[in-house]
């Protein structure tokens, strides 16, 4: 028998690594920071025996959800690992257990909160998990871009479609507004849903993932696209930009799929010589179009364990998930695309410290960092999702 060793290389670190895994804090960007109770040391060695414990006695009662970004050390909990559609249509599908353990980020949970029943309750282990990508569209902001729009009397010709990775106010409003949600696998399928609808699609808050999915698979081309700035006035577009345009994209982005450039592509290009470049669509465009293969957080697990052995990719998505494929697949050089650390800073906020403490509170009767969408809101959402759940 031959023992194979996985070939896996860890990305530099740097300050900000350091940060996004989670050392340290930056009141201007996170929800919070705080832990409202006695949260364990991360050097506590009796850590993991505490949160098997706690889940022991438990029992049928909690449902740990566990997103693929998350660390190894939580992830080993998880009842469910999946994306964040995949996720919260499984939370819907326990209706036994009391309380739901979201191990992602707060969309993720006010996702679950909206498709479980009112008895379910959700809770994320720290309330700092936030997405800043989702913090990038507000509902004021998305409301005042509608009113512009209104005045053009254009509301009648223009489908909103949200990306999954948005906050419930912002579902709520594309439900109330005759729209639909989608994920990274079905945006296809949303947007053609959407032309159908209307001749424009105002689509929220991934201006990467609307673009891509826009030029690259549905056959528009880039000046079909404007972009929406809501810093600026008017969104920083004139009313004939708007009126000639068929994809009105928010300025919003992924933190982490944001920063891989066509000079990460290249170098690795470089480095290894026959490499699969392998990225997600919430990338840049160029990037996207640089790469042999795009797809969803699902597609590209897929694609990696179906990979002949002795292949090399170089895989542009969150570097929790890169790591842990790579120690999957040690017969395949699977690769970060960057070279340096890129986690997801607010998803790393849910380490094992807080599972314990989340767990051992439910144990103790108290439900901490519960996370409950008000009705109105919920219910336009779900009008939204359910949508999405209807596409052919």
């Amino acid at each position: 028998m031959i023992l194979v060793t996985s070939t896996w290389t860890e990305p530099s670190n740097t300050a900000t690594a350091l940060l996004l895994l989670g050392r340290g804090t930056d009141p201007a960007s996170e929800r919070g920071v705080d832990c409202p109770g006695d949260l364990p040391a991360p050097s506590d060695p009796g850590l993991v025996e505490r949160a098997r414990a706690a889940k022991a006695a438990l029992g049928d009662r909690v449902f740990v959800l566990g997103h693929h970004y998350q660390r190894d050390e939580v992830i080993q909990f998880a009842d469910v690992t999946g994306d964040s559609f995949k996720l919260a249509r499984e939370a819907a599908a326990r209706p036994d257990a009391e309380f739901i353990v979201f191990c992602g980020v707060h969309f993720m949970a006010e996702s679950a909160d909206i498709l479980t029943s009112p008895a379910q309750r959700v809770v994320l282990p720290d309330l700092a998990a936030g997405c800043s990508m989702a913090d990038m569209a507000v509902l004021g902001q998305v409301e005042t871009a509608w009113e512009q729009f209104e005045d053009l009397g254009l509301t009648d010709q223009i489908i909103p479609v949200t990306y999954m990775n948005s906050s419930a106010d912002i579902k709520g409003f594309v439900g109330r507004n005759k729209g639909v949600v989608c994920t990274s696998s079905n945006a296809q399928r949303a947007l053609t849903w959407a032309y159908e609808q209307g001749s424009k699609v105002f689509f929220l808050p991934d201006q990467h993932l609307g673009r891509n999915t826009a030029v690259l698979e549905m056959g528009l081309t880039l000046d079909d696209c404007v972009l929406y700035d809501p810093h600026k006035p008017n969104g920083g577009l004139t009313a004939d930009q708007v009126r000639d345009a068929k994809m009105i994209l928010w300025r919003g982005h992924c933190s982490v799929h944001g920063r891989f450039t066509i000079d990460s592509v290249r170098e690795v290009r470089e480095r290894v010589p026959g490499v699969n470049v392998l990225v997600h669509p919430e990338c840049r465009h160029e990037v996207v179009r640089a790469a042999d293969q795009v797809g969803s957080t699902e597609y590209i697990i897929k694609a990696l364990e179906a990979a002949p052995a002795g292949s090399a990719w170089a895989v542009g998505t969150e570097l929790n998930l890169v790591r842990r494929m790579a120690n999957a697949h040690p017969d395949k050089q699977i690769m970060f695309l960057d070279r340096a650390v890129c986690y997801c800073s607010t998803m790393n906020r849910i380490d094992l410290p807080h599972l314990v403490w989340a767990l051992e509170e439910l144990v103790a009767g108290r439900v901490p960092n519960q996370i409950a969408v008000d009705p109105d809101t919920a219910h336009h959402a779900r009008v939204a999702l359910d949508q999405m759940l209807a596409l052919p």
